[in-house]
This record gives structure tokens, C-alpha cells and sequence, in this order.
């Protein structure tokens, strides 16, 4: 729910994230005009949309009007709008807009523009994905674990044997750019089930920096049995990928400029879950970009919050770290410590 305070002029003061904002501006459109934005998507930004959509309700007037006004403020000022896309948007559109709207809205989605077997892939649960390419080359599987986003990727493998994962993490760190036949062929494997076609140019994917993606959002055990394998097979190879990881405890070398822009970001339940794993430093660091009441309020629950599950722990940090992720990807926060070459 949006934060309201009362203005001086007597009118309601609202304080609305822009995820709400974008899922009220697309619900405010219309099911046409909003199919024809989300086209312009990729999976994780759908489901992020999708989520914020669902999640809607009694939005007044005036919080309308708020978000309207914003948009047009914000229009003036860019040449061009992006958005971005995963694979519970059916289930979380049909929530937010009723099954026979959601089918509608989502067939125009995934039948528009190129889409090509890859991306597709991208909208299908990870086991889904495990089986498709469970059978085929070493190779084939590493090009797809390395053209999916990295949690996706990361759910996939958990789905293989240990030494499937050990041999397609290798071959994905080792990928530098795919020749186009390479990209033909694996659409061609699925093009009983996906339309779409290769381009003409090589892609560059894989290497070390995919890699060490991967394997942050793997389970923390997972992960590490996994690096230990790499590093008895290549050293050097291990060491890379693991300069290039990011991990929670990495936040703690982040601006304050950025961690005051990575809490706008994440909510209170979930950050005090996180920071029960959290060493002293790090909450310190945490609340410090606080004000001094906010940061007391923390304390408090941090404190009355219970024992929780370590599974519970790395969960919320993980969730924590693929927002951090997102917004180092899109320029507006520098992670730092751990490797990153990040804007």
C-alpha cells in the first residue's frame, strides 16, 4: 500500500514505489495498450509487474492521478521508454486480470515480435527447461544456461546430477560468443515447439562474469560443492569466477548513495529476514543509510524477529541480491566489492 501523509494544502501526500507506479499506469491503459508495452519486456520484469499488479487494491483517485502526472513529468524528459519480463506472469496476470483477459493479453505477448526458441524458454518453469535439453550435448545445454537470465539458469541446473552441472558450468564459463549455426541448430531442436529464427551475427555469452551469476543464485551447499569441483579441475578457472561473485555480505562495499537507493527498493519484511544472517558490520553499514527512527524501528524487530531457517535467511538475501543486480544493471546503483565491472 502506498505511504500517505497529509500536505498543507490538505491533500493527501502519496509516496508510491515505481513498480506500483508502472503496474497502475499499464492498468490504467487498457488490456490493448498494455499488451503492446509488455511486448518490449523480458521475463523478469513482467514478473516483477505481474507481482505489483496482483497485488493492487483500492487505489483511489487521486494515487491515479499521482501516477499519471509522474509519468507525463518523466515522458518530457526521455527520448524512449524501457521495459523488461517470467515465467509465473500467466498465473499472476490471470490474479490481476481475470483468466479470460490474461489469456488475451499473454498470447499477444508471446506471439509478437521475434520471438525465438530461446526466448521462449525464458517463460517456462525450470523443470520444464531441464527437460527439454536433459538429453541433448554437453554444449547445447551450456549455450542454454548461459543465454537465461541467472536464477533461471540456476534453477535449472539444480534439476541436473552433480557432475551435469560441474561439466555445463565449465563449458559456460569457458563460452566466449556462439557461431549463428550454433544458435540455428538449438532453435532447430525446438521448433516443433517454438517458431523464431538465428541471426547472421555471433552472440557473445557465457564466460567467467555468466558464471559466477549462476552460481550466486544457486543454494549456498550447491554452489560450493560446485566451485570446489571447478577449482580441483582448473584452478585458475575457479578463482575467476569466483572474483567475479557477489554475495551478501558484498553489500557492505557499496556506496551510500547506493544502499540508500537499494532500500527504497526492498521491503521491511524481507530485509530484516536477511539481516538475521547478516554480520555486525553489514547491518551497521544497513542502518546507518537509515533515518534515525526507521533505523530504530528495525532494531526492534530485528531484535523481537524469532529464529529462522537458514533456507529462509538465503532466500530473502538472494532476493535482495537479484534487486541489487537489477539496479547495477541499469546504472543506478555501483556494486563494488566482489569483482563486479559494473557502470
Amino acid at each position: 500500500m502506498p505511504e500517505q501523509n497529509i500536505g498543507a494544502d490538505g491533500k493527501p501526500e502519496v509516496k508510491i514505489s515505481r513498480v506500483d507506479q508502472a503496474a497502475i499506469l499499464l492498468m490504467t491503459l487498457g488490456e490493448n495498450a498494455a499488451a503492446e508495452i509488455l511486448k518490449h519486456m523480458g521475463p523478469k520484469e513482467v514478473q516483477r509487474l505481474g507481482t505489483a499488479m496482483a497485488a493492487l487494491n483500492n487505489i483511489q483517485q487521486y494515487e491515479v492521478e499521482v501516477v499519471l502526472a509522474n509519468f507525463l513529468d518523466e515522458v518530457r524528459t526521455q527520448t524512449g521508454l524501457g521495459m523488461g519480463a517470467d515465467n509465473y506472469i500467466r498465473n499472476m496476470l490471470v490474479s490481476a486480470l481475470g483468466e479470460d483477459k490474461a489469456n488475451g493479453l499473454i498470447d499477444r505477448i508471446l506471439l509478437g515480435g521475434n520471438t525465438t526458441g530461446l526466448d521462449t524458454l525464458k517463460w517456462m518453469e525450470a523443470r520444464s527447461v531441464a527437460d527439454i535439453i536433459r538429453n541433448e550435448h554437453p554444449q547445447i545445454q551450456a549455450i542454454v544456461i548461459a543465454y537465461l537470465d541467472a536464477d533461471q539458469s540456476a534453477e535449472v541446473l539444480a534439476f541436473f546430477p552433480e557432475k551435469v552441472r560441474l561439466d555445463v558450468m565449465m563449458r559456460v564459463a569457458a563460452l566466449d560468443t556462439v557461431q549463428p549455426s550454433a544458435l540455428q541448430e538449438l532453435n532447430n531442436i525446438l521448433e516443433k515447439q517454438f517458431s523464431g529464427s538465428a541471426g547472421s551475427q555471433t552472440k557473445e555469452m557465457g564466460g567467467y562474469k555468466t558464471a559466477a551469476e549462476i552460481v550466486n543464485n544457486l543454494d549456498s551447499s550447491i554452489g560450493s560443492e560446485l566451485m570446489d569441483a571447478i577449482r580441483e579441475i582448473d584452478e585458475d578457472m575457479g578463482n575467476q569466477i569466483a572474483d567475479l561473485m557477489f554475495v551478501f555480505e558484498n553489500l557492505k562495499d557499496v556506496d551510500d548513495r547506493g544502499i540508500q537507493a537499494l532500500l527504497r527498493e526492498v521491503s521491511s519484511d524481507v530485509l530484516i529476514v536477511a539481516l538475521k544472517g547478516a554480520d555486525e558490520t553489514l547491518q551497521d553499514k544497513i542502518f546507518g543509510n537509515m533515518s534515525k527512527r526507521a533505523a530504530e524501528l528495525l532494531r526492534d524487530d530485528l531484535e523481537a524477529k524469532g529464529p529462522v531457517k537458514v533456507s529462509e535467511v538465503e532466500s530473502a538475501q538472494k532476493e535482495i541480491l537479484v534487486i541489487a543486480r537489477r539496479m547495477a544493471d541499469a546504472g543506478e546503483i555501483n556494486l563494488g566489492g566482489g569483482g563486479e565491472e559494473m557502470m
